[in-house]
């Protein structure tokens, strides 16, 4: 890891967990809040914190009950490639388990995936496809197209880690989401380093990553479905059954990193 992330770490946790404190504490009424999100001197206002949450902007939308906006950012896997329809995809599919999951909160996944795209493709639609969006989450699938397109995994580290940067500057939550386990990627040479990049990117900087390689050989262990069931035809994309396990991985990603949430009495004045 680099000095400069090491050096910029803890401030970032400390501006954000700052920065969600005073969302909270802003508010009319504590109707909604997390868990583990303030200290213990503010104990009388029904909160604790001992940690601040992965995605503090996904968190605060749903401790006030906000409407969240999430944008599918990425390539043919984002796009729904291999899906029998749009539906099908795993971005339609994440919207709807997060509606059941999150009661009452509207939340909408704005489909951003286009097939055969590398790093710096995606980088060029970054401020049109991301930030003009004004979501309070991304998240980037990323890293397959790379090897087979013979980009260098330094350069797709650099342009990553800077993309990360601009988003979170705009104030937008990052999860990764890793390339997908499938016999053409594994024979193409140097396809894994790009996979443990994305691991590495998410380490050092703090960022989720949605391990897809590790949850396809586990769907495909745990008899969830079969290695001809996950692929479609093309043997390198996934299937609908692959894509809504897919979802529903990312949805308990997403409030996992977002932060347990409790409800609280209306605090007297």
């Amino acid at each position: 890891m680099s000095k400069s992330l090491n050096t910029a770490f803890p401030a970032r946790k400390l501006l954000r967990r700052l920065g969600l404190l005073s969302a909270l504490l802003v508010l009319p009424t504590a109707v909604l809040a997390y868990a583990d999100l303030l200290p213990e001197s503010l104990d009388m206002l029904g909160l604790d914190l001992r940690e601040s949450p992965d995605l503090p902007h996904v968190a605060r939308q749903i401790a006030i009950g906000a409407p969240l906006k999430i944008v599918a950012f990425g390539s043919s896997s984002t796009q729904g490639i291999g899906a029998s329809t749009p539906a099908n995809a795993y971005p339609a599919r994440l919207q709807i388990d997060l509606r059941k999951k999150l009661h009452g909160i509207d939340v909408a996944v704005i489909n951003r995936g286009i097939g055969g795209e590398h790093v710096d493709d995606m980088l060029a639609r970054l401020d049109r496809d991301v930030i003009a969006a004004e979501p309070q989450l991304v998240i980037w699938q990323t890293g397959s197209n790379d090897p087979l397109r013979g980009v260098s995994v330094e350069h797709f580290r650099e342009a990553t880690v800077s993309a990360i940067r601009r988003i979170r500057e705009a104030g937008i939550d990052v999860v990764l989401m890793e390339p997908q386990w499938c016999p053409k990627l594994e024979a193409t040479p140097g396809a894994s380093r790009f996979r443990d990049a994305v691991r590495s990117i998410g380490d050092d900087l703090d960022v989720p990553v949605i391990r897809r390689a590790d949850l396809m050989h586990g769907w495909v262990r745990e008899g969830k479905l079969t290695t001809k069931q996950l692929f479609a035809a093309d043997g390198l994309h996934m299937a609908d059954r692959g894509y809504a396990l897919l979802a529903e991985a990312a949805a308990q990603s997403i409030l996992q990193d977002a932060g347990p949430v409790r409800s609280f009495e209306p605090v007297a004045e």
